[in-house]
């Protein structure tokens, strides 16, 4: 039987404790507000134990001995296959063995108080939690309910999906034994970065694209370079395909794909790496006028349209769903939330205001750890046509730098810049190969700063670094005719 109980107050009350959530609560506390968070799973969310954390554990072990096999003198000394069971224990280990226990010490520490069970939307500045236990918490928001559920996996309603247990990217990372055949039906950063670990680490990767290539978000380049390395590494990709049907037999068999062109595969795992939903479906988002199961719309404060006390902060809002632009977005959103508890007349929510996300629209920055890596950061060539800048793409071989070479021997690589022609700035940076995801975040500081060219030349790359190759952009920019 229900247990009720007494409603309690708080200044913000946010539903989610993943990374995003808890960096809402932690704004308003550091506010001077107070703050309930509340989560039906772990402590920290899909980030910390499904998904960023887990799955760049099994990574690093991959990466590091594909470079290491490119240095003279140790190369020789690493050509022996991975130890399994350290990999698998090395990505336990930063998922926290999937137990709460340091971020739940975390949250305490900065004063807000936790509800665990399932949190649901009951009207305006209202929330009703239900326990494990069945018991039921009503808590009420002087100021905002800020909803951080993220989003889940989505997987395709096919013939069969039911009985056969497909993997998501949450079995994808959590995964205790190598299968040794893996079907990875999706081209994306998910499928490409699964593909990569458990091909290196056994399995028989085939990769099912609908598209035209991997890595469809990134400039061509980038997939095209990644699907190299994958095939080189014995992956079989298929683009342009979709699968029809999913079934496994029995419990514990093979699961068979059938495509659209009529072939069938066989494997011991299928995983789905086609895109997410938002956590909204039972949210109790009807009870404030909103559609369950919706992405909400929110300005740059990240607040939901005509809905002043409620803000949708991370996934749910489908402005970026990446873990750091989340947290970014729940900085912007607490701050925001603690001016407007203050009576702030006026908030800054001009172009890169202390209360806009702007770089949700112009610096989003990525890195795909695969080998090679890839990371962007702001507009490819076609999204900056699209939006009518007048743009030159300047391209440059990242082998061509000294840094390169002393990295790897034999290292393949692109870099490529966006330049906005009439105010000379950078709209877009993509980087492609080994070692470059620490790269990125110069090229995020020159599209976010909107740096000058002409101050760029100033700036002035260490050599021999595969850096240097902000030099050699730049030349080739100005040897283009600028």
């Amino acid at each position: 039987m229900t247990q009720a109980v007494e409603s309690v107050a708080y200044d913000v009350v946010v539903i989610g404790a993943g990374p995003v959530g808890e960096n809402v609560a932690d704004r308003a506390r550091a506010a001077g507000l107070s703050a309930a968070i509340v989560e039906s799973e772990l402590i920290g969310g899909e980030c910390s134990y499904w998904a960023c954390m887990p799955s760049k554990a099994l990574l690093r072990p991959v990466v590091a001995r594909a470079d290491a096999r490119r240095v003279p003198g140790l190369a020789a000394a690493v050509q022996g296959p991975l130890d399994t069971a350290a990999v698998l224990a090395h990505r336990d280990t930063y998922a926290s063995h999937w137990k709460d226990d340091g971020q739940v010490a975390w949250l305490e520490g900065i004063g807000a108080d936790i509800f665990r069970g399932h949190g649901r939307l009951a009207g305006p500045k209202a929330v009703t939690v239900t326990g494990p236990d069945g018991t039921e918490h009503r808590l009420t928001a002087r100021h905002a309910v800020a909803v951080c559920t993220g989003s889940k996996a989505v997987v395709p309603e096919l013939p069969g999906i039911d009985g056969a247990r497909p993997w998501t990217s949450r079995e994808a990372t959590s995964a205790k034994e190598v299968p040794g055949r893996l079907v990875v039906v999706g081209g994306g950063v998910v499928g490409v970065e699964m593909a990569t670990v458990w091909g290196a680490l056994g399995a028989r990767v085939t990769m099912l694209v609908r598209g035209k290539g991997l890595l469809p978000r990134m400039e061509p380049f980038a997939g095209e370079l990644v699907a190299e390395a994958l095939t080189d590494a014995g992956a079989d990709i298929r683009t342009g395909v979709s699968a029809t049907s999913v079934q496994r037999s029995a419990p514990d068999g093979p699961v068979t794909v059938e495509l659209d062109n009529g072939e069938r595969i066989e494997a011991d795992e299928i995983l789905f790496a086609t895109g997410r939903a938002p956590r909204t479906d039972d949210l109790g988002l009807e009870t404030v006028g909103l559609k369950p199961g919706s992405w909400l719309t929110v300005d740059d404060s990240c607040q939901v349209e005509n809905t002043p006390w409620l803000y949708a902060v991370g996934d749910v809002n489908h402005r970026a769903l990446l873990t750091h632009q989340g947290k970014y977005q729940a900085r912007i959103a607490g701050a925001a939330i603690a001016a407007r508890a203050k009576d702030v007349t006026s908030l800054d929510t001009d172009r890169w205001g202390a209360h806009a996300a702007t770089a949700d629209h112009a610096a989003v920055p990525q890195v795909v750890f695969t080998d090679p890596e890839a990371a962007s950061v702001g507009l490819t060539l076609a999204e900056a046509e699209q939006a009518g800048h007048r743009v030159r793409a300047v391209d440059h071989d990242l082998a061509a730098v000294a840094g390169s070479g002393l990295y790897a021997d034999g290292y393949r690589g692109r870099a490529r810049m966006i330049v906005d022609l009439d105010r000379e700035i950078l709209l877009g940076v993509t980087f492609v190969g080994p070692g470059i995801g620490e790269l990125l975040h110069s090229a995020t500081v020159a599209v976010a700063g909107e740096v000058p060219l002409a101050r760029l030349w100033h700036a002035v790359p260490a050599y021999p670094t595969i850096s240097e190759i902000w030099l050699r952009l730049l030349e080739t920019y100005r040897d283009s005719g600028a």
